[in-house]
């Protein structure tokens, strides 16, 4: 069974954020372009190049609280530049935290906003993402108060 196709950008970054909130690893490798040029930046990380480094950076992001904990995540804010080949998308995650203790759940939000850049390229296996640059937002801003907001999902 082949990759799997993103016949749009949209589509690609619906699958990565998808992947995120289940921590679902080869989703999440499914999404990234196996160029070696492909880079990641997580916040106040290193930058990551090559399927190599981003696979286990998202490994380790996963393992941290599996089975106990749950990331949901916001993404608002969408500004994108679209050309035939190339899509830029900027956008806010917030992310919320759910973790089991027993039998209740209890959900927390992260302090700020997640600033986000995903880049992504038609390859001739449909678009994939080519870069992730995500950085902490100023401290006290959220999403609302840059604009109008609009979640993607």
């Amino acid at each position: 069974m082949g990759r799997k196709i993103f016949p749009t950008a949209a589509d690609c970054e619906l699958a990565f954020y998808d992947a995120f909130e289940r921590s679902d690893l080869k989703l999440m490798m499914a999404v990234w372009s196996d160029e070696p040029d492909t880079i990641c930046i997580h916040p106040q990380g290193s930058r990551l190049a090559g399927l190599s480094a981003i696979r286990d950076s998202f490994a380790e992001i996963f393992s941290n609280g599996a089975g106990t904990t749950r990331m949901r995540i916001k993404v608002s804010e969408l500004r994108k530049h679209q050309g035939q080949t190339l899509a830029i998308h900027s956008v806010y995650e917030s992310f919320f935290i759910e973790a089991q203790q027993g039998a209740a759940v209890t959900e927390r939000m992260q302090p700020a906003p997640i600033l986000a850049t995903n880049i992504y390229a038609l390859t001739p296996n449909g678009w994939r993402m080519i870069a992730h640059h995500a950085s902490l937002s100023p401290q006290g801003t959220v999403a609302e108060e840059q604009g109008v907001s609009r979640t993607l999902h």
